[in-house]
C-alpha cells in the first residue's frame, strides 16, 4: 500500500510540474548554436501565428520560397543569401516581423524547423512569440540515421513516413535503409520470398518524399558480409566463404560472406546494384562490407594466405567501389575491417567515404578516427540507438555513445554522423523505444550541447507522444535505465534479452550472464513495473497512441519474462533452463505464450507481414523448450 501511495505522489507531482509554464528554450530541438534574446515583444496575434504554422507546414523543396500562400504572410520574410555557407541560417524575430535568411535553400527550411518550434511555443504557453535572433549552423555536413530493415522488420510505407516527418522537423539531412536482401530484385525472388520487401516503386516514393524535406535516401545493400539470408539458398551457396562450418572468432560459422575470390560474388553484386542505384536521387551509395569473419578461412584462405588477409578485403572493396562509380555514385563502406588493417587505410581510394562505427559507451573513436584522417578520407562516427538486443532500451549507454561520437567527430572533422538502430535477434524492440536515442542522436549531430537531455522528456512527450500527463516519455526514460542497475558488464545485449536469447546455453559461459544475480534483477523489475504503472495512466494523444501504449507494455512484459527466467535459472544447480521444476517451467510458459501471440497481433500494426515468422519463431523455441 505504502510503495501505491508512493507511486501516485509521483504522478501528481510530475502532471503539476508538466502544468507550469515552460521556458521557450525547452521546446528546442536541435539547440542553435547562438541565440539573443530581444527586450520587446511580439505583437503578432494567436490568429496570424496559427496561419503562419499552417503555412509553413504546407512548405516543401519545390515550393518554400514560391508558395502562394506565403503572400498571405506580410510579417513573414525568406530569402537565400549566397554569402552564407550551405545550411547556416538566421532567425529575427521583431516585433512585427520575422525574417528568415540562409545560405541555400535547406537552410532556410532549417529556419522555418526552428521558427515552428518557437510558434508551437507560444500557443502552447498561452504567451507571446519571444523576440529573438538566432545564428545557426551544424557541425556536420550530414546528418543521418540509419533502419535496419533486413532483421525480420520491414515497415510500412506510413511508418516510413512518420520516421521522415520526425527526422525533417530535426534538421537530419540523410536516411538510410539498411538492405541485405528486403529488396524486390526482380531476379532474385527466392532471396526475398515471403520477406515484404521493399519495392523500387516504393524506394521511389520514398525517396521523393525525402527529397521534398532536404533529406537525401542513400541505397544501402550489403556487399560482403552478412549475405546469410542469400546464401542459404542452394542457388547461391557456391559464393560462400564457407559453405560447411568455419572456426571463426564468433564460433562455427557457415554461409554468412561471400567469397571475395569467385567472380560470381562479384558479377552478383553488378546486377544488384544495376537495378538497384537508379530508383535513388543520392549520389551516395553504402555497400556495407562490415563483419566479414569468414574471410580466409574457407574457399578463399589460399589466396588469403598467399597475398594477406587484408590485401584480399582491399581488392574486393575496390572492384566494389569501380562498379559504384562507373554508375554514377560515391561509395561509402564500414570501416570495421580495414580498422584492423591500419597499413592499408592510406591504399583506400580517396573518393570513398568510411563509417566508422561503435557501439560502447565508450568507444575509442579517439584512437581509430586520426587513421582516416591522416590519410586523407573523408569519414562518418556511427554510433547508435544501442535498442536492439534490449527490448526496453539501454539509454545511458545510447546516449554516452552517441555523445562521444559526435566529440571525437568534430574534433577530427568527420563528414558526418550517422546514427544506426538495428533489429538484430527477431527486431523485438518497438518503435516507440527507438525515439530516445533517436531524438539525442539528432540534436547531437547538429549542436554537441548536453543540455538537450535536460529537455529530452518533455520532448517525446510534445513532439511525438502528445501527452499532457508527461507519463509516456517518462516511463520511456524510466525504462532505458532498468538495465543499468542489474549490475552485470555492459556488452551487445542487455540482461532481459540475454535470458530470452541464451534460454538454452550455459550462464557460466558468457561474460554477462555469467554475472548475473537475483536481487539486481528484482531490482530492474521494480524499475519495470514503475513505468508500467505510468503508462497504465499516460495520455497520448499521437496518432498511434494506442500502439504505442500497448508495444510499450509489451516490450516491458518480455523484459519481465526474461527476469523471470533468469531468477528461475538462478534458483537451480547449473542454473540451467532445463533443470527448472517442471511446475516452474509450465508457469514460464503460461507467461509467455500471451506474449508470443502479442507480438504476432502489435507487429502488423507498423510493419510488413514478413519477417514476422522468423521473429516469432524464436519466442516459440523458448515456449517449446520450456514444454519440453
Amino acid at each position: 500500500m505504502k510503495r501505491i501511495l508512493i507511486l501516485l505522489i509521483s504522478l501528481c507531482t510530475v502532471v503539476s510540474a508538466v502544468a507550469q509554464h515552460r521556458p521557450f528554450n525547452d521546446y528546442l530541438t536541435p539547440i542553435p548554436k547562438e541565440l539573443t534574446r530581444l527586450r520587446e515583444k511580439s505583437n503578432l496575434s494567436d490568429e496570424q501565428l496559427r496561419h503562419c504554422q499552417h503555412v509553413l507546414r504546407t512548405l516543401y523543396q519545390h515550393n518554400l520560397l514560391t508558395a502562394h500562400e506565403l503572400k498571405h504572410l506580410s510579417y513573414l520574410q525568406m530569402h537565400v543569401d549566397p554569402s552564407m555557407k550551405p545550411q547556416e541560417y538566421g532567425l529575427r524575430i521583431n516585433i512585427d516581423k520575422i525574417e528568415i535568411v540562409g545560405g541555400d535553400p535547406a537552410a532556410v527550411y532549417y529556419g522555418t524547423r526552428t521558427l515552428l518550434q518557437l510558434i508551437d511555443y507560444a500557443l502552447t504557453e498561452g504567451t507571446t512569440l519571444p523576440c529573438l535572433i538566432i545564428h545557426d549552423v551544424p557541425d556536420f555536413e550530414r546528418r543521418g540515421y540509419m533502419l535496419d530493415i533486413s532483421r525480420n522488420k520491414v515497415p510500412k510505407m506510413e511508418t516510413l513516413y512518420q520516421i521522415v516527418d520526425l527526422l525533417a522537423d530535426w534538421k537530419i539531412n540523410e536516411f538510410q535503409l539498411y538492405i541485405e536482401h528486403t529488396f524486390a530484385y526482380q531476379n532474385h525472388r527466392d532471396a526475398w520470398e515471403d520477406c515484404s520487401p521493399m519495392t523500387a516503386d516504393e524506394i521511389r516514393e520514398l525517396d521523393n518524399y525525402c527529397r521534398e524535406r532536404f533529406i537525401d535516401l542513400v541505397p544501402n545493400q550489403n556487399s560482403f558480409g552478412h549475405m546469410e539470408n542469400w546464401l542459404r539458398h542452394d542457388r547461391y551457396k557456391e559464393l560462400a566463404e564457407c559453405p560447411t562450418d568455419c572456426a571463426t572468432k564468433w564460433g562455427k560459422r557457415s554461409l554468412t560472406s561471400l567469397d571475395p575470390t569467385n567472380p560470381k560474388s562479384f558479377q552478383l553484386m553488378q546486377e544488384l546494384y544495376a537495378e538497384l542505384l537508379p530508383n535513388f536521387s543520392s549520389q551516395y551509395f553504402n555497400i556495407g562490407c562490415d563483419e566479414t569473419v569468414e574471410l580466409g578461412l574457407g574457399n578463399s584462405k589460399a589466396i588469403c594466405d598467399a597475398k594477406g588477409l587484408g590485401n584480399v578485403y582491399l581488392e574486393y572493396l575496390c572492384k566494389l567501389n569501380n562498379e559504384v562509380n562507373e554508375l554514377g555514385h560515391t561509395t561509402m563502406f564500414w570501416g570495421d575491417i580495414v580498422i584492423n588493417h591500419p597499413e592499408l587505410i592510406p591504399q583506400l581510394p580517396k573518393n570513398m567515404i568510411a563509417l566508422v562505427w561503435g557501439y560502447d559507451r565508450d568507444y575509442d573513436f579517439n584512437k581509430v578516427l586520426p587513421d582516416f584522417q591522416n590519410a586523407g578520407l573523408e569519414f562518418y562516427v556511427c554510433p547508435g540507438t544501442s535498442t536492439w538486443r534490449s527490448l526496453i532500451g539501454r539509454n545511458s549507454i545510447a546516449f554516452a555513445n552517441i555523445y562521444n561520437a559526435a566529440y571525437y567527430g568534430k574534433q577530427y572533422g568527420a563528414k558526418g554522423l550517422l546514427n544506426t538502430n538495428w533489429g538484430d535477434y527477431g527486431h523485438w524492440q518497438p518503435l516507440s523505444v527507438c525515439h530516445a536515442g533517436m531524438l539525442i542522436g539528432c540534436s547531437y549531430a547538429w549542436n554537441l550541447d548536453t543540455t538537450a537531455l535536460e529537455s529530452l522528456e518533455f520532448q517525446l512527450n510534445h513532439y511525438i507522444f502528445k501527452d499532457k500527463t508527461g507519463l509516456t516519455g517518462k516511463a520511456v526514460l524510466k525504462l532505458g535505465t532498468a538495465c543499468d542497475v542489474t549490475n552485470i558488464p555492459e556488452g551487445v545485449a542487455n540482461a532481459f534479452h540475454l535470458m530470452l536469447h541464451r534460454y538454452k546455453w550455459t550462464m557460466k559461459g558468457n561474460y554477462q550472464t555469467r554475472e548475473m544475480k537475483i536481487t539486481p534483477l528484482r531490482n530492474a523489475e521494480k524499475i519495470i513495473d514503475s513505468a508500467l504503472v505510468m503508462l497504465h495512466h499516460a495520455k497520448p494523444q499521437c496518432h498511434d497512441a494506442k500502439i504505442v501504449i500497448e508495444e510499450l507494455e509489451q516490450a516491458s512484459h518480455l523484459a519481465k519474462h526474461g527476469i523471470h527466467l533468469g531468477i528461475a535459472r538462478l534458483n537451480v544447480k547449473g542454473n540451467d533452463t532445463k533443470s527448472i521444476p517442471l511446475a516452474k517451467r509450465q508457469e514460464l510458459a503460461k507467461e509467455l505464450k500471451p506474449l508470443i501471440e502479442r507480438h504476432k497481433q502489435l507487429w502488423i500494426v507498423r510493419n510488413r507481414k514478413g519477417g514476422l515468422e522468423e521473429s516469432v519463431s524464436r519466442l516459440q523455441e523458448i515456449y517449446d523448450y520450456y514444454l519440453k
